[in-house]
């Protein structure tokens, strides 16, 4: 009886030692597929966990479009936590991609190529994770003066009180590489480093001769300074456009039709900088291919929530580009004919 009591006790922890080989097998299985050998756990690596869409300031055009865009991301991806971001503008901008802090956003494909490069404000600092995916649309300068203040031209801004932008922003990026273009720097005027709604009011209180209001075309500012007819657009000259060009390709002439404004009843000569919406290079080519058939099929969605969103179009999904695409982006527009220079 001893014996087989013995037996039996043998038997059981035989028993015991197969079964923890089998689930310690099983462990193992499980291990592996979460290192992404299984099906199921590869793919969820094509798509990210949060996703955040950073514009500028809030209720400017930045962050209207990257609001509409984590919307729209939101309902095309439910799995994906989506939200837009306020910043100050595009240097901060592609410095929360580069960081982490944000996986897309809009801003000027000029600073975008200093950033990527690592020149001007980027000194030293290159943001080499960045990457361009589409254009969106045009920024266009649109700088302007009291009518009585005497300024005809860049050159005229010696001994003005300028508004050239919040410190640091885009704006006043464009507005530095402006004077540049004509010999002048802020040494010659006195800048004033506000806000493009602040620029207007400094206009109004005559505590500023001039402003730079880079925007879309029909922006709110502009609408709001020259329906009382004492301020004017100020024209920018092919030449002073020309040297722009060779301080940064981003910028390229373009014309403001007559009439787009209040007291505005002839073209005038400028020029514009092309808007990118920009993301991490960590995103996966799947999604971000993905992500540009949304955008491309739900254009109508983006305009309900702007009109700038109308210039988003195939045709001129790679004017401006001024740093390298992200893969995925390479691959959409190959696939539909597009012609891509990396």
């Amino acid at each position: 009886m001893k014996k087989k009591s013995i037996f039996l006790l043998v038997m059981m922890l035989v028993v015991s030692v197969f079964l923890a080989a089998c689930g310690g097998n099983e462990s193992a299985s499980e291990g592996e597929a979460g290192n992404g050998n299984s099906e199921n756990e590869s793919a969820s690596h094509d798509y990210p966990q949060f996703l955040t869409v950073a514009g500028a300031t809030s209720g400017g055009t930045y962050f209207l479009l990257a609001n509409a865009i984590a919307q729209l991301m939101g309902n095309e991806f439910p799995d994906i936590d989506t939200n837009a971001q306020s910043t100050p503008g595009s240097p901060v901008i592609l410095e929360n991609i580069q960081k982490g802090e944000a996986e897309l956003g809009i801003a000027q494909a000029g600073v975008a190529a200093e950033a990527y490069n690592g020149t001007g404000q980027f000194e030293g600092n290159a943001l080499t994770d960045i990457r361009q995916i589409t254009y969106f649309y045009p920024n266009v300068m649109q700088f302007v003066v009291r009518s009585d203040a005497g300024i005809n031209s860049v050159e005229d801004f010696a001994g003005k009180t300028i508004a050239v932008g919040a410190a640091g922003s885009a704006t006043e990026i464009n507005s530095q590489d402006l004077v540049a273009a004509v010999g002048l720097t802020y040494d010659d005027i006195t800048p004033e480093y506000v806000s493009e709604s602040q620029a207007v009011e400094l206009m109004r209180n005559r505590q500023a001769d001039g402003a730079n209001l880079i925007a879309a075309l029909g922006s709110s500012n502009m609408l709001d300074i020259l329906s009382t007819g004492d301020y004017q657009i100020l024209e920018i000259d092919k030449a002073t456009v020309e040297k722009l060009a060779e301080v940064n390709e981003a910028y390229y002439p373009y014309t403001i039709p007559a009439d787009t404004y209040p007291n505005q009843p002839e073209p005038i000569e400028t020029f514009a900088v092309a808007n990118w919406l920009h993301g991490s290079a960590e995103l996966s080519d799947k999604f971000v291919y993905e992500m540009l058939t949304v955008i491309y099929d739900n254009i109508d969605f983006l305009e309900e929530t702007h009109s700038v969103a109308s210039h988003i179009d195939l045709d001129d999904a790679l004017e401006g580009q001024t740093i390298p695409l992200h893969d995925g982006a390479v691959k959409f527009f190959e696939e539909h004919g597009l012609e891509v220079n990396q």
